[in-house]
């Protein structure tokens, strides 16, 4: 079963090797993802790039070198971290919060898994969120620099970054319970987006509620706190609930929606592999994050449109994918956020999502739950 995932996320990663991989202004050494395909002149200089887009095509990348460890995949992942410094005029940082934060779990997991590190940028990214910490102002810690919005897209990744970074254990920790006390839904049980000036912001994303997976996860790991689990096992249940229905992540189109679902996809696989199996509530939550994520994986494999021998994923896992036209109206940046491609499908952020989760029920399809077997 898991060889059969293990080639489904090679043909994910080929396809965007194929249509969006392009070095960076022609520059040797360096490479990024082309945010759009059939990509217009625009795309194809990144004049558009999209920082938080390349952190996960960077993560993605790390994942298909843990699957399939090679040379030359190992420089790939050099080239992208030099293509994004550099698109980035020579900096790792922004002034957005969530985006810096993609960035640095993205980093530390190559230095980590791949031994492609970058120390001092891991060091420059923590400190930003250190520093970015306001309990004073009802914070957590900001989307953005001088902004008074503290969301679960900022709070949620810096927290798991900072959960895996050295000695910063106790911060993630604040992290969480300042999530927990603020931005869950007493009746749902999802997790709100954010807080501004005081009130919540109730939108409830599925990435979202993966960070907040991820970073209880990973406290759970790290701490002797029970709490942390209980918190895993209630976000579980409800996500199985209200965010996959027949099973199914919910998708939510294009532009940076395109990448929320693939995120709770990746990090439902972090907490059916990694969350300690200390009791049957544990052993519940891991079986039931396994199940979405691989009922949402055949999913989306069977809605996939071919083109030119490799898969075109769709926005919606659950709906057959439309392939995109060269002429139809291109994502747009506004206000902070990328809206949608015409055709979500043209978006280098849903097909990141498509690989993510080929990559996701890759990881997960090696675990074997008790009273569950793979033939």
């Amino acid at each position: 079963m898991d060889q059969l995932w293990a080639n489904r996320a090679a043909s994910a990663e080929a396809a965007i090797a194929k249509r969006h991989l392009k070095k960076l202004w022609g520059l040797p050494g360096t490479q990024l993802g082309v945010v759009a395909w059939p990509a217009g002149q625009q795309h194809r200089r990144f004049g558009t790039w999209h920082y938080w887009w390349q952190a996960h095509l960077l993560d993605n990348l790390v994942d298909a070198q843990v699957r399939d460890p090679r040379p030359e995949r190992l420089e790939s992942i050099n080239r992208q971290i030099r293509g994004q410094r550099l698109r980035n005029l020579g900096r790792w940082v922004n002034d957005y919060y969530d985006d810096m934060a993609w960035l640095a779990l993205a980093l530390e997991r190559a230095g980590r898994l791949t031994g492609v590190g970058r120390p001092k940028a891991l060091e420059t990214l923590s400190e930003q969120f250190l520093n970015a910490w306001v309990p004073e102002d009802g914070g957590g810690i900001p989307w953005r620099k001088q902004d008074q919005f503290f969301n679960a897209p900022a709070n949620g990744p810096a927290g798991i970054f900072l959960a895996r970074y050295e000695g910063r254990l106790r911060r993630a920790q604040q992290m969480a319970d300042w999530i927990d006390e603020i931005l869950i839904d007493p009746e749902t049980h999802l997790v709100f987006d954010g807080i501004k000036a005081g009130s919540l912001v109730r939108a409830q994303y599925t990435y979202c509620q993966g960070v907040i997976l991820g970073l209880e996860t990973e406290l759970a790991v790290r701490t002797e706190d029970a709490e942390h689990a209980e918190r895993v096992h209630r976000l579980v249940a409800a996500v199985a609930e209200h965010m996959a229905p027949d099973g199914v992540i919910k998708g939510a189109g294009g532009g940076d929606g395109g990448l929320f679902n693939g995120i709770l996809a990746r990090y439902l696989a972090l907490v059916a592999t990694a969350l300690p199996r200390r009791g049957p509530d544990d052993e519940k939550a891991c079986q039931t994050a396994r199940s979405v994520v691989l009922a949402s994986a055949e999913a989306a494999w069977e809605h996939r449109q071919t083109a030119e021998d490799l898969p075109l994923f769709s926005a919606f896992w659950e709906r057959e994918a439309e392939l995109p036209t060269a002429g139809s109206k291109e994502a747009e940046f506004v206000e902070g956020a990328v809206n949608s491609s015409q055709i979500p499908e043209r978006d280098l952020s849903v097909q990141l999502s498509g690989w993510m989760l080929m990559e996701a029920a890759h990881t997960v399809a090696g675990t074997v739950p008790d009273g569950d077997s793979d033939t």
